[in-house]
């Protein structure tokens, strides 16, 4: 009987061993198979570095990021103009401000904008107390002028009757030029106001000093007028509209496109399609510190008066177009007060360089100094190039990436 538990027991054991060797025998198989199921992993690719060597960068001729770059020759330019910038004003040859030279008080306008008006031609009157009193003071001047002149012709008959000595004639010989001086000063006074020799009623009219026409009128009946604040603003503008100024702000970098005598184009955005020939009469001697801009000043017909002052304006000037080249926007930008091009200096290989340019039309730049013809410059990529530099600047042990 124990012969049989032994024998038995025995074959458990190996019953048991079988089912565990099968076991593991089929998890090495389901490994294995997974194991060659599954595809291999390619490398990565190595993506060739670029070479940053002063403001010279280099790539190799199989790095993807010369995709990402754009190249284009600088041309001759075929734009022969440049265009800049301005406003129309009146024409201060033909303009004067009347302001009020005396105190006083608005009684009447005699003049409303638009209207024209002859050179002392009245404007507007007014109540002046001040007036007044210059005009007291001439009636006063001419009264002693009178009886100066009365007391001399009585002395004269005195000396000539032999009553009275040569020396009181003298006398009112002075007083009589001294008089006349006095009424003088006080007749100039007037008249140099426009006034006209009358009583004293305070009465002063304000008259236009050209003729012209009424532009602006900043004045209304019963408003108080006070001399010494005149100079702030204008109580009436007259001037010639048949003429106006066009006021320009020219870069920098123009001031020697511009010369006095050239003939401009001028176009108004409120009126498309039309072009009006002007010409420069001055050109400013300083540059504006804040905007880096001169000013200059040309002369425009407006006979029909369809131009209207202080409207935007912009002006075509003529200029060599031998001495520029025309590259894209894009392909210049502007660091402080210098603009910057990468140049293509070898295949895969672009330089930075300062360049010299302005505004031309829509999305091009025309370079004056800097570029030859026919130099590669990078159109589209440019301020990736600039931020490889930046990056070798702030770690300049790391090659760009």
């Amino acid at each position: 009987m124990i012969h049989r538990l032994s024998t038995s027991l025995y074959r458990l054991i190996l019953s048991s061993s079988h089912i565990l060797s099968s076991r593991r025998c089929s998890l090495a198989f389901v490994l294995v198979l997974a194991a060659c199921g599954k595809p291999a992993e390619a490398p990565k690719p190595v993506v060739p570095g670029a070479q940053v060597e002063g403001e010279v960068i280099t790539f190799p001729a199989d790095s993807p990021q010369l995709n990402a770059l754009r190249v284009v020759e600088a041309l001759r330019d075929r734009e022969s103009f440049v265009r800049i910038n301005g406003r129309l004003s009146w024409d201060e040859s033909r303009t004067t401000r009347v302001n009020a030279p005396l105190n006083g008080r608005v009684l009447d306008i005699a003049a409303q904008p638009g209207a024209s008006v002859s050179k002392g031609q009245v404007l507007a009157r007014m109540s002046s107390a001040d007036f007044g009193m210059m005009q007291s003071e001439s009636r006063r001047a001419q009264i002693d002028l009178q009886a100066a002149q009365r007391n001399l012709a009585r002395v004269s008959e005195l000396v000539s009757a032999g009553v009275a000595p040569l020396k009181e004639q003298l006398a009112a010989q002075t007083e009589v030029d001294l008089a006349l001086a006095e009424r003088d000063r006080t007749l100039v006074r007037e008249r140099a106001l426009g006034a006209q020799a009358g009583s004293a009623d305070q009465l002063f009219s304000l008259r236009a000093p050209i003729s012209g026409v009424v532009v602006e009128r900043r004045i209304n009946p019963g408003q108080e007028l006070r001399s010494e604040s005149s100079g702030e603003s204008s109580l009436f503008v007259i001037s010639d509209p048949r003429q106006l100024w066009v006021t320009l702000d020219v870069p920098e970098a123009l001031t020697q496109e511009i010369q006095v005598g050239e003939s401009i184009r001028v176009m108004v955005p409120a009126l498309p399609g039309e072009v009006f020939q002007a010409r420069i009469n001055y050109v400013a001697d300083a540059i504006d510190p804040q905007t880096r801009t001169v000013k200059a000043r040309a002369s425009v017909d407006n006979v029909l008066r369809r131009l209207k002052a202080e409207m935007y304006v912009t002006a075509d000037v003529d200029v060599p177009s031998s001495a520029a080249l025309r590259v894209p926007a894009t392909a210049l930008f502007l660091q402080g007060d210098k603009y910057f091009a990468f140049v293509e200096q070898a295949p895969g290989q672009f330089g930075r360089r300062v360049v010299k340019a302005e505004e031309s039309t829509l999305g091009q730049m025309r370079v004056t100094q800097g570029l030859q013809l026919k130099e590669r410059v990078v159109a589209d990529g440019a301020l990736l190039l600039q931020q490889m530099l930046n990056q070798k600047a702030t770690s300049p042990n790391k090659s760009a990436k």
